[in-house]
Protein backbone atom coordinates (compact mmCIF):
# COMPACT_ATOMS: atom_id res chain seq x y z
CA UNK A 1 0.00 0.00 0.00
CA UNK A 2 2.79 2.43 0.72
CA UNK A 3 4.05 1.61 -2.71
CA UNK A 4 1.12 3.01 -4.24
CA UNK A 5 1.41 5.63 -1.91
CA UNK A 6 4.28 6.41 -2.72
CA UNK A 7 4.04 5.94 -6.65
CA UNK A 8 0.33 7.77 -6.75
CA UNK A 9 2.77 11.26 -5.26
CA UNK A 10 5.62 10.81 -7.15
CA UNK A 11 2.76 10.76 -10.31
CA UNK A 12 1.52 14.13 -9.26
CA UNK A 13 5.49 15.56 -9.16
CA UNK A 14 6.06 17.18 -12.50
CA UNK A 15 9.95 16.14 -12.57
CA UNK A 16 9.42 12.54 -11.23
CA UNK A 17 6.35 12.46 -13.63
CA UNK A 18 8.43 13.19 -16.96
CA UNK A 19 11.68 10.88 -15.44
CA UNK A 20 9.38 7.88 -15.24
CA UNK A 21 7.02 8.51 -18.13
CA UNK A 22 9.64 8.91 -20.00
CA UNK A 23 10.92 5.08 -20.17
CA UNK A 24 7.40 4.54 -21.35
CA UNK A 25 7.41 6.19 -24.81
CA UNK A 26 8.88 3.35 -26.68
CA UNK A 27 7.10 0.43 -25.18
CA UNK A 28 3.64 2.19 -25.60
CA UNK A 29 4.81 3.15 -29.76
CA UNK A 30 5.90 0.11 -30.35
CA UNK A 31 2.63 -2.05 -28.97
CA UNK A 32 0.77 0.72 -30.78
CA UNK A 33 1.92 -0.10 -34.21
CA UNK A 34 2.09 -3.72 -33.94
CA UNK A 35 -1.50 -4.16 -32.85
CA UNK A 36 -2.69 -1.49 -35.35
CA UNK A 37 -1.36 -3.62 -38.13
CA UNK A 38 -2.16 -6.57 -36.62
CA UNK A 39 -5.71 -5.80 -36.16
CA UNK A 40 -6.34 -3.85 -39.35
CA UNK A 41 -4.80 -6.46 -41.43
CA UNK A 42 -7.03 -9.02 -39.79
CA UNK A 43 -10.13 -7.12 -39.72
CA UNK A 44 -10.11 -5.77 -43.23
CA UNK A 45 -8.59 -8.73 -45.19
CA UNK A 46 -9.59 -12.08 -42.81
CA UNK A 47 -12.33 -11.28 -40.72
CA UNK A 48 -15.55 -12.95 -42.15
CA UNK A 49 -18.19 -10.67 -44.13
CA UNK A 50 -20.98 -9.70 -41.82
CA UNK A 51 -24.19 -12.18 -43.23
CA UNK A 52 -26.18 -8.57 -43.23
CA UNK A 53 -23.67 -5.82 -44.28
CA UNK A 54 -21.53 -7.97 -46.30
CA UNK A 55 -17.64 -6.42 -46.39
CA UNK A 56 -19.20 -2.56 -45.43
CA UNK A 57 -19.50 -3.84 -41.87
CA UNK A 58 -15.13 -3.85 -41.98
CA UNK A 59 -15.35 -0.01 -41.32
CA UNK A 60 -16.27 -1.26 -37.60
CA UNK A 61 -12.67 -2.00 -36.70
CA UNK A 62 -11.48 1.45 -37.33
CA UNK A 63 -15.29 3.69 -36.27
CA UNK A 64 -16.06 1.42 -32.85
CA UNK A 65 -12.59 1.88 -31.43
CA UNK A 66 -12.52 5.49 -32.52
CA UNK A 67 -15.98 5.79 -30.91
CA UNK A 68 -14.69 4.60 -27.71
CA UNK A 69 -11.54 6.55 -27.56
CA UNK A 70 -13.52 9.45 -28.02
CA UNK A 71 -15.13 8.88 -24.94
CA UNK A 72 -12.64 7.52 -22.79
CA UNK A 73 -10.47 10.02 -23.53
CA UNK A 74 -13.15 12.64 -22.65
CA UNK A 75 -13.96 11.19 -19.48
CA UNK A 76 -9.92 11.16 -18.70
CA UNK A 77 -9.81 15.09 -19.57
CA UNK A 78 -12.90 15.34 -16.82
CA UNK A 79 -11.36 13.88 -13.92
CA UNK A 80 -7.85 15.80 -14.70
CA UNK A 81 -10.63 18.70 -14.98
CA UNK A 82 -12.22 18.50 -11.67
CA UNK A 83 -8.45 17.34 -10.08
CA UNK A 84 -7.15 20.87 -11.77
CA UNK A 85 -9.87 22.83 -10.63
CA UNK A 86 -9.72 21.96 -7.15
CA UNK A 87 -6.25 21.12 -6.62
CA UNK A 88 -4.34 22.58 -9.04
CA UNK A 89 -2.14 19.99 -9.71
CA UNK A 90 0.01 20.79 -12.94
CA UNK A 91 0.50 16.82 -13.58
CA UNK A 92 -3.19 17.21 -14.24
CA UNK A 93 -3.07 19.98 -16.38
CA UNK A 94 -0.99 18.65 -18.47
CA UNK A 95 -2.53 15.23 -19.04
CA UNK A 96 -5.63 17.36 -19.14
CA UNK A 97 -4.49 19.56 -22.25
CA UNK A 98 -1.94 17.05 -24.03
CA UNK A 99 -5.25 14.75 -24.57
CA UNK A 100 -7.64 17.79 -25.85
CA UNK A 101 -6.18 17.27 -29.39
CA UNK A 102 -5.91 13.53 -29.38
CA UNK A 103 -9.58 13.26 -28.41
CA UNK A 104 -10.31 15.62 -30.96
CA UNK A 105 -8.85 13.98 -33.90
CA UNK A 106 -10.41 10.51 -32.44
CA UNK A 107 -14.04 12.03 -32.41
CA UNK A 108 -13.47 13.77 -35.72
CA UNK A 109 -12.72 9.95 -37.18
CA UNK A 110 -15.93 8.25 -35.42
CA UNK A 111 -17.90 11.15 -37.27
CA UNK A 112 -16.28 10.82 -40.74
CA UNK A 113 -16.58 6.81 -40.81
CA UNK A 114 -19.67 6.90 -39.09
CA UNK A 115 -21.10 9.28 -42.37
CA UNK A 116 -19.20 6.97 -44.88
CA UNK A 117 -20.33 3.69 -43.05
CA UNK A 118 -24.42 5.22 -42.70
CA UNK A 119 -24.57 5.93 -47.01
CA UNK A 120 -24.49 2.43 -47.53
CA UNK A 121 -26.12 1.20 -44.60
CA UNK A 122 -28.78 4.09 -43.95
CA UNK A 123 -28.74 5.84 -47.33
CA UNK A 124 -27.66 9.40 -46.11
CA UNK A 125 -24.44 10.58 -44.95
CA UNK A 126 -25.89 12.34 -41.77
CA UNK A 127 -28.56 12.43 -40.18
CA UNK A 128 -29.89 14.23 -36.92
CA UNK A 129 -30.16 11.51 -34.91
CA UNK A 130 -29.05 11.50 -31.14
CA UNK A 131 -26.18 9.64 -31.14
CA UNK A 132 -24.42 11.46 -34.44
CA UNK A 133 -25.45 15.08 -32.90
CA UNK A 134 -24.17 14.16 -29.13
CA UNK A 135 -20.69 12.96 -30.67
CA UNK A 136 -21.12 16.00 -32.90
CA UNK A 137 -21.22 18.07 -29.42
CA UNK A 138 -18.39 16.38 -28.45
CA UNK A 139 -16.28 17.37 -31.17
CA UNK A 140 -17.37 20.94 -30.39
CA UNK A 141 -16.72 20.33 -26.20
CA UNK A 142 -13.19 19.23 -27.57
CA UNK A 143 -12.76 22.15 -29.68
CA UNK A 144 -13.96 24.79 -26.69
CA UNK A 145 -11.58 23.34 -24.04
CA UNK A 146 -8.67 23.94 -26.45
CA UNK A 147 -10.43 27.63 -27.40
CA UNK A 148 -10.70 28.32 -23.65
CA UNK A 149 -7.10 27.45 -22.90
CA UNK A 150 -5.58 29.44 -25.92
CA UNK A 151 -7.59 32.10 -24.91
CA UNK A 152 -5.71 32.75 -21.85
CA UNK A 153 -2.69 31.21 -22.93
CA UNK A 154 -0.35 33.81 -21.60
CA UNK A 155 -1.56 32.43 -18.19
CA UNK A 156 -1.31 28.73 -18.23
CA UNK A 157 -2.32 28.45 -14.54
CA UNK A 158 -5.76 30.26 -14.81
CA UNK A 159 -5.80 28.94 -18.78
CA UNK A 160 -6.01 25.69 -17.49
CA UNK A 161 -8.42 26.39 -14.60
CA UNK A 162 -10.86 27.58 -17.04
CA UNK A 163 -10.28 24.93 -19.68
CA UNK A 164 -11.27 22.45 -17.13
CA UNK A 165 -14.43 24.16 -16.02
CA UNK A 166 -15.87 23.79 -19.60
CA UNK A 167 -14.29 20.00 -19.60
CA UNK A 168 -16.20 19.29 -16.15
CA UNK A 169 -19.59 20.64 -17.89
CA UNK A 170 -19.21 18.45 -20.85
CA UNK A 171 -18.82 15.61 -19.12
CA UNK A 172 -22.47 15.30 -18.85
CA UNK A 173 -22.89 14.76 -22.55
CA UNK A 174 -20.84 11.25 -22.01
CA UNK A 175 -24.26 9.14 -20.81
CA UNK A 176 -26.36 11.10 -23.55
CA UNK A 177 -23.70 9.23 -26.00
CA UNK A 178 -23.93 6.45 -24.47
CA UNK A 179 -27.41 6.14 -23.82
CA UNK A 180 -29.17 7.83 -26.89
CA UNK A 181 -29.83 4.99 -28.86
CA UNK A 182 -31.59 3.57 -25.73
CA UNK A 183 -33.37 6.70 -24.90
CA UNK A 184 -34.41 7.89 -27.94
CA UNK A 185 -36.01 6.64 -31.19
CA UNK A 186 -32.29 6.37 -33.49
CA UNK A 187 -31.24 4.65 -36.82
CA UNK A 188 -28.14 4.35 -35.61
CA UNK A 189 -27.68 0.34 -34.22
CA UNK A 190 -27.31 -0.30 -30.19
CA UNK A 191 -23.79 -1.44 -29.16
CA UNK A 192 -21.61 -3.91 -31.35
CA UNK A 193 -20.68 -5.94 -28.08
CA UNK A 194 -22.73 -6.28 -25.28
CA UNK A 195 -22.12 -8.41 -21.98
CA UNK A 196 -25.10 -10.02 -22.23
CA UNK A 197 -24.65 -11.48 -25.78
CA UNK A 198 -28.34 -9.55 -27.17
CA UNK A 199 -28.62 -9.50 -30.91
CA UNK A 200 -26.65 -6.52 -31.58
CA UNK A 201 -23.80 -8.01 -30.44
CA UNK A 202 -20.65 -9.66 -32.55
CA UNK A 203 -21.20 -13.43 -32.13
CA UNK A 204 -17.84 -14.44 -34.21
CA UNK A 205 -14.25 -14.51 -32.35
CA UNK A 206 -13.00 -13.94 -36.08
CA UNK A 207 -14.92 -10.48 -35.84
CA UNK A 208 -14.48 -9.53 -32.11
CA UNK A 209 -10.63 -10.76 -32.37
CA UNK A 210 -9.63 -7.89 -34.21
CA UNK A 211 -11.89 -5.21 -32.88
CA UNK A 212 -10.89 -5.81 -29.56
CA UNK A 213 -7.07 -6.03 -30.81
CA UNK A 214 -7.88 -2.22 -32.00
CA UNK A 215 -9.06 -0.85 -29.24
CA UNK A 216 -6.14 -1.72 -27.66
CA UNK A 217 -3.90 -0.04 -30.06
CA UNK A 218 -5.66 3.08 -30.05
CA UNK A 219 -5.23 3.18 -26.37
CA UNK A 220 -1.44 2.53 -26.54
CA UNK A 221 -1.25 5.19 -28.82
CA UNK A 222 -2.97 7.61 -26.52
CA UNK A 223 -0.89 7.05 -23.84
CA UNK A 224 2.91 7.45 -26.22
CA UNK A 225 1.02 10.71 -27.69
CA UNK A 226 -0.59 11.66 -24.38
CA UNK A 227 2.84 11.44 -22.49
CA UNK A 228 4.93 13.27 -25.14
CA UNK A 229 2.49 16.20 -25.61
CA UNK A 230 2.15 15.94 -21.28
CA UNK A 231 5.98 16.61 -21.67
CA UNK A 232 6.52 19.18 -23.90
CA UNK A 233 3.74 20.91 -21.71
CA UNK A 234 5.35 20.51 -18.81
CA UNK A 235 8.97 21.50 -20.01
CA UNK A 236 7.35 24.75 -21.43
CA UNK A 237 5.27 25.53 -18.18
CA UNK A 238 8.12 24.63 -15.84
CA UNK A 239 10.86 26.10 -18.39
CA UNK A 240 12.11 28.45 -15.23
CA UNK A 241 12.64 25.28 -12.85
CA UNK A 242 15.88 23.69 -12.43
CA UNK A 243 14.87 20.20 -13.19
CA UNK A 244 13.75 21.07 -16.60
CA UNK A 245 16.95 22.58 -17.34
CA UNK A 246 18.58 19.04 -15.93
CA UNK A 247 16.08 17.05 -18.17
CA UNK A 248 16.93 19.04 -21.73
CA UNK A 249 21.05 19.36 -20.58
CA UNK A 250 20.69 15.16 -20.18
CA UNK A 251 18.29 14.81 -23.34
CA UNK A 252 21.04 16.97 -25.55
CA UNK A 253 23.77 15.38 -24.16
CA UNK A 254 22.65 12.18 -25.48
CA UNK A 255 22.60 12.72 -29.09
CA UNK A 256 25.64 12.24 -30.82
Amino acid sequence: MNRIVKFYHEMGSPPSFYRITQHWLMPMLLLALGLTAYGLIEGLFFAPKDYQQGDSYRIIFVHVPAAWMSMFIYAIIGICGIITFVWRMKVAEAVMMASVPIGALFTAVTLLTGMLWGKPMWGTYWDWDARMTSQLILLFLYIGVAGMYAAYEEDPRKAARLAALVAIIGLVNLPIIRYSVYWWTSIHQTSSITLTGGSEGIHSWDMLRPLLVMALATKFYYIYSMLTRAHTYLLKTEAKKQWVAQAVSKKSGAKP
